[in-house]
Formats: structure tokens, sequence, C-alpha cells
């Protein structure tokens, strides 16, 4: 394994002035904010569309209403949690 580019890369780094790689983790942390935002948005929609999943199969009923309803209710959360969040973190 040839190291020298590596050695390289290493002192490039060390010459970067202090703000900017600043500036990069602060990027870096809210890049991982927000991603982990849609995450929770996927969980919050995914898990109240199998509870409406559950309850249509337990009632039996003819159309996925309840699927339709609690799929629209955990969108209207998410979005809720999201934006609340996104105001918190100014």
């Amino acid at each position: 394994m040839n190291l020298v580019p590596l050695y390289h890369l290493i002192m490039a780094a060390k010459k970067i002035p202090r703000k900017i790689k600043d500036q990069g983790n602060n990027s870096l942390k809210s890049y991982y904010t927000y991603a982990g935002m849609g995450f929770q948005m996927v969980a919050i929609i995914g898990l109240f569309t199998i509870v409406g999943i559950k309850i249509d199969k337990k009632l039996e009923s003819s159309s996925p209403i309840f699927t339709a309803i609690f799929a629209l209710l955990g969108v209207c959360l998410a979005l809720y949690h999201v934006i609340r969040s996104v105001l918190n973190s100014k």
C-alpha cells in the first residue's frame, strides 16, 4: 500500500486555515441534522401507515380508510416535527 498520497493529503489538510475547517464541520453537522430529520419523517409516516394497515386488517374493512387516515396523520405529525425542529435550531 502506497502511503505517499495519504501523507500529502494530511499535509495539505494541516495548511487549511482553522476558519475553513470549522465551516466544514458546521456544514457537515447541519447535513447530519437534516438527514436525520428525513429518517425521522420516514419512520413517523411509516409507523402510522402500518398502524392504519393493522386496524384495517383487524376490522376487515372493504376500503383502506384507516390506512389513509393514519398515513395522512403521520405526514402531518412528521411535518410538525420538522418545522418545530428547524425553528428551535435557529
